[in-house]
């Protein structure tokens, strides 16, 4: 067993002292940390049941899994929150959680791999491609902010209506480019899956049904966890001295993708940087292109103002996030000088986010 699975077994405890927390009344600090603690461990088998199904069902099928539980843990969390009605919270999230994956998870693989070997290679033409895609993303997100600050003000409905026709453009570009990955160009994407598949165990094929109940289980359990987290959100970040805009940002973006993070870093540890930027820049594109638009539409349902309409601060750092990311991930090589630098800019965009009063 890796000192992985190890940790996120030990975390398992936390689930019935979480439950325990809130039932006994031990505070609204300690059931938001006990509740976060017991989501890790939880994200983590979530990815393993998706992974475990996905080598049964094919490579096409599966791919589609993977692709669609992706971030099942942080849209779990996000739907919890916007039926709480905490919106900014959610907004800050999305973005959070784009900054962190191409800034925190990126630039620790690049730092811990580049320490153990001096230059590591990874797709450049998928690298860009991903760029691309994510420059789109930026613009999508822009776009209702620009245009409510560049006219006399849009009214809550009217924003509302125009999230939802780029939430909807972002869902076609998000189909095709699983269809782009999975059909008509899937050969470019070849050499990370070989790799992932050699890690595999041929001698046993797995049980669809019981990691199938495994993930209607730990599905669950994420939605009881997150409920006790939402719920404690408020006071619990007063206490902790916490913004909800840092909150959102920051905390809850590592609490919901810590599993997927730590697979990046291993990766990218055993040289395996096209696996390590796939998790990586794969993870911010599904953030942006799937889970945003599927929180608007959601939203929308639960007559909740969720909409494409982000404190400007958020798109600055989404923005700056992605020029750095996409400036290092060019040219196809890695180095931990590149890691250190994207370490580096989280750290500043994180420290700019303690100290900002105010999340509109």
């Amino acid at each position: 067993m890796t000192v992985k699975n190890i940790v996120f077994s030990v975390l398992l405890i936390f689930i019935p002292i979480s439950l325990a927390a809130e039932y006994l009344h031990w505070g609204e600090l300690a059931v938001f940390i006990t509740a976060g603690l017991a989501i890790l461990p939880l994200a983590a088998w979530m990815g393993t049941a998706t992974e475990e199904i996905a080598a049964v069902v094919g490579p096409s099928l599966g791919g589609l899994l993977n692709a669609t539980f992706g971030n099942a843990t942080e849209l779990i969390i996000a739907l919890v929150a916007l039926r709480a009605g905490v919106v900014n919270v959610v907004k800050a999230s999305l973005t959070g959680s784009i900054i962190g994956n191409l800034l925190l998870v990126m630039g620790f693989s690049m730092l811990l791999g580049g320490i153990r070997y001096k230059e590591q290679v990874f797709q450049p033409t998928i690298a860009r491609l991903n760029a691309s895609t994510m420059n789109l993303a930026v613009i999508a997100m822009l776009l209702p902010t620009a245009v409510d600050y560049t006219s006399a003000g849009i009214d809550e409905p009217e924003m509302q209506k125009l999230s939802i026709v780029v939430a909807i453009a972002l869902i076609v570009i998000y189909v095709l480019t699983l269809f782009f990955s999975m059909k008509t160009h899937s050969y470019l994407y070849d050499v990370g899956a070989s790799e992932e598949e050699s890690e595999a165990v041929e001698d046993h094929k797995p049980n669809v049904w019981l990691w199938t109940g495994v993930l209607l289980a730990v599905t669950i359990l994420v939605a009881i966890e997150s409920e006790l987290l939402v719920g404690a959100l408020e006071e619990a970040t007063k206490q902790l001295g916490l913004t909800e805009l840092f909150t959102g940002i920051i905390v809850l973006p590592i609490i919901g993708n810590a599993a997927e993070h730590a697979t990046a870093v291993v990766v990218a540890v055993k040289n395996k940087m096209d696996l390590s930027v796939s998790v990586a820049m794969g993870s911010s594109l599904q953030i942006a292109l799937f889970v945003a638009p599927v929180l608007v539409i959601a939203g929308w349902f639960m007559h909740q103002p969720m909409d494409l309409n982000f404190n400007p601060f958020e798109l600055v750092a989404v923005a700056v996030a992605v020029l750095i990311a996409n400036s290092v991930s060019s040219d196809g090589r890695s180095n931990w000088l590149e890691g250190s630098l994207l370490l580096a800019t989280y750290v500043v965009i994180g420290a700019a986010f303690f100290f900002h009063p105010a999340i509109s």
